[in-house]
């Protein structure tokens, strides 16, 4: 079963090399195996962007990888404007980055051997990346109904990267949530922080990232989200004997068993030598929030734990599990909270001994996002600063009213235990 990756935007390209340096330096991803690749033996994969700058430095990585229809290119950026990129501009119908994206994602999907669904990599504050993103889930859930659809959303930075980016991550979020099964969720805030400490801190037997890159916190930022989609999403021994391919899609069947909460959380734990499970659970919990800003409690819906590197079984044998349910406060009513993959190797470290612990879980404290969104826009849309930008594109005041009663439903369906 083949996933098609989709990066979409200058984030979205970005993380996305990064996703596909992990999967070249994976021995174990042979031609014949790959569930990221086409029979053809290329990436299955489709790069779109309304600026080249970003593929234009990776063609030295992506020659011979990829065929030429699955990068789609424009020249002009989006304007970091979520109607603009999701409506496009009215020259555009015909031959449009929109309609060359779609044809892409076909193309792409008839060379798999088996089409499972999609993987959106993205932004939700650039106007490429959360407009055309959401419009292309929306397409492709029309399109192939039956496959799935997962997106790995990025969202800014709280203190400001553009006055926009409230505005588009509302209307992202609320796009997303009807199209898509499963978004996993990052946060550059999050992310920066943890690549702040990396730079202070010396490499060490264990960590929360078994690649530490030292040049720049971009780069580490997008190497410890490429690292936490490797963890989560590369074949394990447990699933493949029968469905090579799947995890994707086994992943949402885990942690999302309810439509109307499918954000989700992901923290990771790494040791280069073959330190107990029970150690890297207390790692990985150290950067789960607790409480809200209320001191409420947060809890979890469901949680998946995948273990690399468990090659004397004792992942199962441990108390991981109990730690990992009690850590992420499960609720009561799902009878079956916990889920768990294992593979004896852990082709993500560094030495054979090495054990990784990737655990995602469908949390309540993705509402302390969404509330920070909600709020500000409420106060833009007050004001009605910045409306004039997305009526240009075809958005009025009633799609934003919308979309807010979507993300408020969101963060009442979290706050509900």
């Amino acid at each position: 079963m083949s996933t098609v990756v989709i990066q979409v935007g200058q984030c979205g390209n970005q993380l996305g090399l990064e996703w596909w340096r992990h999967i070249a330096s994976d021995p174990g991803q042979s031609r014949d195996r790959c569930p990221f690749s086409s029979r053809d033996g290329k990436l299955a994969a489709v790069f779109i962007d309304s600026e080249p700058k970003v593929l234009q430095g990776a063609k030295q990585f992506l020659k011979n990888k990829v065929l030429d229809s699955s990068i789609v290119l424009a020249q002009g950026g989006r304007g970091s404007n979520w109607a603009y990129g999701y409506n496009g501009h009215w020259h555009e119908e015909s031959n449009g980055l929109l309609h060359r994206a779609i044809e892409a994602v076909r193309r792409a999907a008839e060379r798999t051997d088996y089409y499972g669904g999609v993987m959106l990599l993205h932004s939700l504050s650039g106007g490429t990346g959360s407009g055309l993103g959401s419009r292309l889930c929306e397409e492709i859930r029309d399109t192939f109904p039956a496959g799935h659809i997962l997106t790995v959303s990025v969202a800014p930075h709280q203190s400001g990267e553009s006055p926009l980016q409230n505005y588009n991550s509302l209307l992202s979020l609320a796009s997303l949530h009807r199209s898509a099964d499963g978004l996993l969720l990052f946060h550059n805030d999050k992310a920066l922080t943890f690549a702040q400490t990396l730079e202070r801190v010396p490499r060490s037997t264990e960590s929360l990232s078994p690649v530490m890159p030292t040049v720049g916190s971009l780069t580490v930022m997008n190497t410890h989200i490429a690292s936490c989609m490797a963890g989560l999403l590369l074949p394990v021994e447990s699933l493949t004997p029968t469905s090579l391919g799947s995890e994707p899609w086994e992943l949402i069947r885990s942690v999302c068993p309810i439509p109307a909460a499918k954000l989700l959380h992901t923290t990771q734990a790494y040791s280069s030598v073959r330190t107990q499970w029970d150690r890297l659970a207390t790692s990985s919990l150290q950067s789960v929030p607790q409480l809200s800003s209320t001191g409420k409690p947060y809890s979890s819906r469901a949680v998946l734990a995948v273990a690399r590197g468990n090659n004397d079984n004792s992942f199962r044998l441990s108390n991981v599990l109990e730690k990992l349910r009690k850590g992420h406060r499960c609720v009561s009513w799902n009878p079956f909270p916990i889920d768990h993959w294992a593979d004896t190797n852990n082709r993500l470290g560094d030495s054979p001994s090495s054990r990784l612990l990737t655990v995602c879980s469908n949390h309540s404290s993705v509402s302390s996002l969404l509330d920070h969104v909600v709020q500000r826009s409420k106060e833009m849309l007050r004001v009605k600063a910045y409306l004039h930008w997305y009526q240009r594109y075809g958005v009025e005041e009633l799609d934003f009213e919308l979309a807010l009663e979507t993300c408020s439903a969101i963060i009442q369906e979290y706050g509900c235990q």
